[in-house]
């Protein structure tokens, strides 16, 4: 058996026994050792072995995987390019505190800085973005992976190869291997969060910091405070469109809090973000505080959901928010006009209980946070770590790739941006839902609204006709102009992989509409 048949079989071997389920593997040579130890062990139904053939989708699909099932996930490439590829998504679970597991195939280190094929230095190339770095090559090993390095984001794993790199037809290294999860040790315990206000305010971000979401619920309901929160498809007890009526100076000037208790980041909408600028007092709830946001700051910091010692919320002040989110409650209601609000009104609405929901950055999200009746029986999901649209079919397909049936909500840009993670060989049922105001929509709502250059700079027209571009991958595909189609194809049953297009007014319609609700929040 050669060295470097023997160093991928420890590591995978490793894997293996940390009960890791699955793995993601893009096609290359110098990972051959590797790829080939994950496909005996697959064949032997150890892990379930994923390919993808462009390693930037590859890596956004297991961070799609680790989001839905919270267990690590193994990528895996060969040298060069193929590692640069990786650093989105690397960043992305930076930021998220996702369990990635980086494995990148390299040259032997001697071959560095000589003009060796395909050679260059992928040692430490993802920076601080990983919690641990080794660079291993056959005389580094046995060695313990760090498994527990995993439990505050992703590591990497540099392995270096020398030929030959094919093995032998050996497998009788795969006897007697035993399953064991990674150890969890907290670093920290959570501690008490003890306050006398009575008029707080309870904001949950849209990740929560990667916190269990029933550990989040229960805390909202001890503490008996208003919940404002980016996911109102999560929290049932949540004030439905807070980021709308939030808008108004006058409503945020007579709800201003004492103390708001921040869980995760809160990333989608200003008005939120002055609410909570308003507070004498700001406690933050994120793990995150002791990796990548030490610098965040705050009255206090806890990194997991705090026991509490809190007295009853003054009853006045709860009813002042309900009666501002009843109000604009019946506003929304009322949208008639086909526009990116009532859609996302209606997807909040329609999409069936035991539905997972991955929503891209940019609009879509802002607008399910504010058009969205708050409600439970649907399971979210999004990359808010960086909130980039890149990666995002690939991470929906992750989670699709664990569930029974996912929807995932796309800007037309999130769409075109990943169009190669629609290349795969796997049985998954996710229907895509793209909302196509032909370009970056969110723009026209920010302050670069109006400037010289506009279309060419920040609108960007694609001017494509995205269901062909579907069908050019073999989806089924449909499209939608009103609302009496929308809603029976959300209600409709999941199989495989479909395109929904939903063609929305143009994106300066869109933005008055905003602008027209927004104002009429004054009149509450």
């Amino acid at each position: 058996m050669n060295a470097s048949t023997t160093l991928a079989r420890t590591i995978v071997k490793q894997i293996l026994e940390a009960g890791i389920t699955d793995v993601v593997i893009s096609p290359g040579s110098r990972n051959a050792p590797l790829t080939i130890a994950f496909f005996e062990a697959s064949k032997r139904g150890l892990i379930k072995l994923h390919t993808r053939i462009d390693e930037r989708t590859a890596a956004f699909f297991a961070l799609g995987i680790t989001k839905a099932s919270g267990r690590p996930v193994p990528i895996v490439c060969t040298s060069g390019t193929a590692v640069a590829n990786y650093h989105p998504a690397v960043l992305e679970a930076s930021h998220s505190n996702l369990p990635l597991l980086v494995i990148t195939a390299d040259r032997p280190a001697e071959l560095r800085r000589t003009g060796a094929n395909q050679t260059t230095e992928q040692a430490r190339i993802f920076g601080k973005a990983v919690r641990y770095f080794a660079d291993i090559s056959g005389s580094a090993y046995p060695m313990e992976l760090p498994f527990n390095s995993l439990k505050s984001g992703p590591v990497h794993l540099n392995v270096q190869f020398a030929e030959p790199l094919n093995s032998d037809d050996d497998s009788d290294w795969l006897a007697n291997i035993g399953s064991k999860p990674p150890r969890d040790f907290n670093r920290k315990l959570p501690g008490t969060f003890y306050t006398k206000s009575t008029r707080g305010v309870l904001v949950i971000g849209h990740d929560r910091g990667g916190l269990n979401i029933e550990e989040v619920r229960q805390f909202t309901l001890e503490l008996g405070w208003p919940v404002v929160a980016e996911d109102p498809l999560s929290f049932e007890n949540a004030l439905s469109h807070s980021s709308i009526f939030l808008t108004s100076k006058s409503v945020t000037d007579e709800l201003a809090p004492d103390t708001v208790v921040v869980i995760g980041r809160t990333t989608l909408s200003r008005s939120i973000n002055r609410l909570i600028s308003t507070a004498r007092k700001t406690v933050v709830i994120d793990p995150r505080t002791l990796t990548v946001d030490t610098d965040r700051t705050a009255d206090q910091k806890f990194i997991a959901i705090p026991t509490i010692e809190v007295p009853p919320v003054d009853s006045e002040y709860v009813e002042r928010w309900r009666k501002f989110s009843d109000r604009t409650a019946k506003k929304i209601a009322d949208l008639s006009q086909w526009s990116e609000a009532l859609v996302a009104r209606e997807i909040g609405r329609c999409i069936p209980v035991g539905t997972s929901l991955f929503i891209s950055s940019s609009r879509p999200i802002r607008d399910v946070e504010g058009f969205a009746v708050a409600r439970t029986g649907v399971e979210t999901f999004a990359n808010r770590g960086l909130a980039g649209i890149d990666g995002n079919i690939s991470t929906a397909l992750g989670i699709a790739s664990q569930r029974r049936a996912t929807i995932a909500v796309l800007g037309d840009l999130s769409f075109l941006h990943d169009l190669t993670g629609l290349v795969h060989q796997e049985e998954i049922n996710l229907k895509i839902v793209v909302i196509n105001n032909n370009g970056g929509g969110i723009f026209s709502t920010l302050g670069h609204r109006g400037v010289d250059g506009f279309e060419a700079i920040f609108g960007t027209p694609h001017n494509l006709d995205l269901a062909k571009v579907g069908a050019a991958f073999g989806l089924k595909t449909s499209v939608i102009n009103k609302e009496s189609e929308l809603v029976p194809e959300l209600s409709k049953a999941i199989s495989g992989i479909s395109l929904v297009v939903v063609n929305v007014p143009d994106r300066e319609s869109n933005a008055d509409n905003l602008l027209a609700i927004y104002k009429s929040i004054d009149s509450i």
